[in-house]
């Protein structure tokens, strides 16, 4: 039985490790909440205090966790995964972040002959607890295969998207045109409200037509249209706008890093800047429709 240890506990990272857990792997769990990690002491998971606690005699680790800075840190240091680490160890790092980090952490394991993977998540929540997540994974093919069979417990699409940090190119790009086609279905609905339209007879015009799209599909902005979309339960994430913007930032980040364009991800951070700043941080990121309404 492999032994995992999973840093970062938050609204993925828990249930990513409830389904390990459930698949029957030895998880030991650590996060900086502790109400966070004894739901997962309750299922069967190792609460252990610290980063090298999680790290020591683990087959795998993954982390969860928000930013680029928070992964450097549980990656580097004396107490970090890689000083850590046994010789065999897969890392797999899960959180989206930017891809320079990903780069410098992948360099760093392979100084430490440790196995890396960038493999960030797409599908949310509720995907995370199905255990259906698209995962896109950056790194060697070899490593890719190691990880096949966890990645199975977690989600129903893995894709390997190349050399390291891949993962994260894959994901940065991926949300991008998440975060704008929301905008255009926010904007979209709003002018159809405006002209007379009912709501739900437009989402079934629209979503056999070219309109439709995965953002109005699965993730409706309007409340009572999808049962299970944040809309229709007072825009509780989900995925917050907090978050978004964060990719979106990112996503500003690497376009300069290789002087593409991306006005249009420009303007949507723009918006979301605006959302977050009128009280919105942790409110779904499809709550944005509240700007055109």
């Amino acid at each position: 039985m492999k032994n995992i240890g999973f840093i970062g506990l938050g609204h993925m990272g828990a249930p990513m490790a409830k389904n390990l857990l459930a698949a029957g792997f030895a998880v030991r769990v650590f996060d900086i909440v502790p109400e966070v990690v004894a739901p997962l002491v309750a299922g069967g998971a190792i609460a252990v205090d610290s980063v090298a606690a999680a790290t020591q005699d683990a087959d795998v680790v993954f982390t969860m966790l928000q930013t680029g800075e928070q992964v450097r840190n549980v990656c580097l240091g004396e107490q970090g995964i890689f000083a850590n680490a046994k010789k065999s160890l897969l890392y797999i790092d899960c959180s989206s972040i930017d891809i320079t980090v990903a780069h410098e952490l992948h360099a760093y394991a392979h100084e430490k002959n440790i196995a890396m993977l960038d493999a960030p998540v797409s599908g949310g929540v509720s995907s995370a607890a199905a255990g259906t997540l698209t995962i896109m994974v950056g790194g060697r093919a070899a490593d890719f295969q190691r990880a096949q069979n966890l990645f199975e417990k977690l989600g129903k699409k893995i894709i390997h998207a190349g050399a390291p940090g891949n993962g994260q190119a894959a994901k940065i790009c991926n949300n991008l045109i998440l975060g704008i086609s929301m905008l255009a279905v926010s904007e979209g609905f709003s002018l159809a409200e405006k002209l007379g339209l009912d709501a739900k007879v437009f989402f079934d015009i629209s979503n056999n037509a070219s309109g439709q799209c995965w953002a109005m599909t699965n993730y409706c902005p309007v409340p009572g249209i999808l049962p299970h979309a944040p809309a229709s339960h007072d825009y509780q994430p989900g995925f917050t706008s907090h978050m978004m913007l964060k990719d979106l930032k990112l996503a500003q980040t690497a376009a300069a890093s290789v002087n593409a364009a991306a006005p249009m991800g420009t303007q949507a951070a723009a918006l979301y800047t605006q959302f977050i700043n009128q009280g919105n941080a942790g409110v779904d990121f499809s709550g944005i429709i509240k700007l055109f309404q």
